[in-house]
């Protein structure tokens, strides 16, 4: 989902109920005990409205074809709304496509529910060296990998230059402190405007929490075998959550304490012209500059900071997977089929319109653009939320750390029991 709003930068977390378990299924398979059936087949490929890139599935479906005789590929576009039912579906049926994209939060409760095929033995024939770690995780599962990476993106400090250049700062930001330096040079320049905001932080934007809780040492939850438990009380979150109020005081940010960045939305609140950093995905200038057509050339980006100087923190990965259903008919043909579209070749294609390959470690069309070359450069800190079917229903119905965030901030709760109110609903959600 190229949006990656609400739905997607947690990688599209849904809550799902998938009917059943579909088996091993009958399909034909590369291990050598079976031989593909001759004649004409099919090879049915779901892919995500707004995820690849034309010029990349014309190419890739012609060689496919050109090099599968008697094959042809019947590729279906799918919408986001309403996806989750439909492979719930289709993955228990016996008419299952061969090819699925799905999101990076959603693997792995379809994998523990046995509907997605084993592709543990196939990893280095998919470009497994080059793969974003932080996907690789989120389609594992017990041990296995049951799905591949496709695309990402993560966020990054988008600025405004001309403001930067009029307070005096003659370098982005490369660490906490010349961040906050920055914030109060901007504030001694713009101040006197009470519509000026040195940086827009919404009160809830849980992903730039995960950027300084990872960065201080912590993590959401710790892990043993397939099991997590919830470590939002550790010190390290604790610390994080204390920079998150420190940027929140000093900035002077209006955004409401009790919203997230979407509420309202914060590239349209950029456009306005009165803020000059947000904390976003790099398409949301696109959107800023339906108010100021101008914007787009003002703006530039930065990774966000880490505590320790010249360093970048670690970012939430929001993206996409790629999975062959447990039922599909054609195992051997969608193998051929991850392998083609997981090489550099048409990974490159991602770059080229600013997202992150999945399975490539070329990024050198994204480092052509300073606002995309920031995210490619904090791409290989990225990081995931944890790898477990319960993570569907924490985005899909109060998300615990949005909560957490609101309770601190606003001082409805003190900080022991906020988090540790939080790590009650997480755990409860691991636990299914």
């Amino acid at each position: 989902m190229r949006s990656w709003s609400k739905a997607m930068v947690g990688g599209f977390a849904v809550a799902l109920a998938v009917a059943g378990c579909a088996g091993s299924g009958s399909g034909n398979d590369t291990g050598g005990q079976t031989s593909a059936p001759s004649g004409p087949r099919t090879l049915t490929v779901w892919l995500m409205n707004g995820s690849a890139p034309t010029v990349l599935t014309d190419g890739l479906h012609k060689e496919f074809q050109d090099s599968h005789k008697d094959v042809t590929v019947k590729y279906e576009i799918q919408q986001w709304n309403g996806i989750q039912d439909k492979l719930t579906t289709a993955l228990a049926s016996n008419d299952a496509p061969d090819v699925i994209e799905i999101g990076n939060t959603q693997a792995p409760k379809f994998a523990s529910e046995n509907v997605l095929e084993d592709l543990t033995a196939n990893v280095g024939d998919f470009n497994g060296a080059n793969w974003l770690s932080a996907l690789k995780e989120s389609g594992s599962w017990d041990g296995k990998q049951y799905a591949i990476p496709f695309y990402a993106a993560n966020r990054e400090v988008l600025y405004r230059k001309d403001l930067f250049e009029q307070a005096g700062i003659t370098a982005p930001p490369t660490s906490r402190e010349e961040w906050l330096a920055a914030i109060g040079k901007l504030k001694t320049k713009f101040g006197s405007d009470p519509d000026f905001q040195a940086l827009y932080l919404p009160g809830q934007n849980w992903y730039t929490l995960l950027s300084f809780i990872w960065d201080e040492g912590g993590d959401i939850a710790k892990k043993d075998g397939t099991k997590f438990t919830a470590t939002l009380d550790s010190p390290e979150a604790k610390a994080a959550l204390d920079f998150y109020k420190k940027l929140v005081e000093e900035s002077g940010t209006k955004a409401p304490k009790d919203a997230d960045e979407q509420t309202p939305e914060q590239a349209g609140i950029y456009g306005g012209g009165k803020v000059a950093m947000f904390i976003g995905l790099p398409w949301e200038v696109g959107t800023a500059a339906k108010s100021d057509p101008s914007i787009k050339d003002k703006t530039s980006a930065f990774p966000i900071p880490s505590k320790t100087a010249g360093k970048t923190a670690p970012v939430f990965q929001g993206g996409s997977n790629l999975a062959i259903p447990a039922n599909s008919k054609d195992k051997d043909l969608a193998r051929d089929y991850l392998k083609l579209i997981a090489s550099d070749k048409y990974q490159g294609e991602f770059a080229k319109v600013g997202m992150i390959p999945g399975t490539s470690k070329d990024v050198s069309a994204l480092e052509a653009d300073p606002i995309n070359a920031a995210m490619a450069k904090a791409s290989a800190n990225g990081r995931a939320v944890p790898a477990t079917p319960g993570w569907a229903t924490i985005e899909a119905g109060q998300n615990p750390i949005k909560d957490l965030l609101t309770a601190f901030l606003t001082g409805a709760k003190p900080v022991d029991q906020a988090t540790k109110d939080a790590n009650e609903t997480l755990n409860k959600a691991f636990s299914g």
